[in-house]
């Protein structure tokens, strides 16, 4: 059996999430694929996929596996247009994960004009608040909006900061009346979001010193734009990233709350598996996000 089809097949399995897609994509019969992946298994006497009737995930060896097919195959796929003399061409496709509420509001325009750049670069973008396994998914590139990122194995680089504010609508404030200082939110309703890393909690600094501050949660939601809906309709006080907030505040619709207290900002950080097998289309886009983030948060 030629190994560089099976560790091919192996891979679709993982990006696709499913033997029948893999199969769509190659052109093969599921049993097909399945049979490649088996082999690939009987070789290195370890399992690679743990299988059941309703879900598939990698083992550890799996994992490592996969990274190992990843950075080969996009290896030789480099040397042998190199080879034909089309290492000046940039073609085919790049799968990015990002944040929905960074996708609608931000990213939009720049990936449109990334593609006009770029004709023969085709995108998949995945638009997910919770964080997705980047190398388990079978993802190019990620963008991931945090005040930090834990220790891993994936390669991260910066792309711009993101305040945050406390707003709330003006009808909400008129009624129960706009806080003065931090302690005055413990008597306010916040609407928190979820998949922050401190849920709930607000970390603030001012002239006063910092303090952080833990206000009764009505509602967690786990999209920013949601959130944002939910204040302008009234419910409560709540932080939002700046790029979501600002242009609902120069409508109307929202006013900051305690504007002299600042929150932790957040950073944008573009996270890839593995910069030894990085390809050039996969580079190009992290490179024009990296040089047009900072100017659009």
């Amino acid at each position: 059996m030629d190994k560089l089809a099976a560790m091919q097949a192996f891979r679709r399995v993982v990006e696709r999430g499913s033997f029948s897609k893999a199969a769509e994509e190659l052109g093969l019969s599921p049993a097909g694929i399945g049979k490649q992946v088996r082999w690939l298994e009987q070789g290195l006497h370890a399992a690679l996929l743990l299988r059941t009737t309703r879900s598939m995930s990698l083992t550890d060896t799996g994992r490592a596996y996969y990274q190992e097919c990843c950075r080969l195959l996009d290896e030789l796929e480099e040397l042998e247009r190199s080879t034909r003399g089309e290492q000046a061409a940039m073609k085919g496709r790049v799968r990015v994960n990002a944040p929905m509420s960074l996708s609608l509001s931000v990213l939009a325009p720049l990936l449109a004009r990334f593609m006009d750049q770029h004709p023969d670069i085709d995108v998949e973008l995945t638009m997910a608040d919770r964080l997705l396994d980047v190398v388990a998914e079978g993802f190019d590139l990620s963008l991931r909006v945090r005040t930090t990122l834990p220790d891993s194995t994936l390669v991260v680089r910066a792309a711009g900061k993101v305040e945050q504010w406390l707003c709330a609508s003006p009808t909400y404030l008129r009624r129960l009346g706009a806080p003065q200082a931090p302690a005055d939110l413990l008597a306010h309703r916040a609407l928190a979001f979820r998949l922050a890393e401190h849920p709930g909690l607000w970390r603030l600094e001012g002239a006063g010193g910092a303090c952080e501050i833990e206000p009764p949660v009505r509602m967690w939601l786990d999209n920013s734009l949601m959130l944002g809906q939910m204040l302008a309709a009234g419910q409560g006080i709540g932080s939002l990233p700046s790029f979501i907030a600002r242009p609902m505040l120069e409508q109307g619709a929202l006013e900051r709350v305690l504007p002299a207290w600042q929150l932790q900002p957040r950073l944008v950080y573009i996270v890839y598996p593995d910069k030894r097998h990085l390809q050039r289309k996969v580079r190009a886009l992290s490179d024009f996000l990296a040089a047009q983030l900072p100017g659009v948060l």
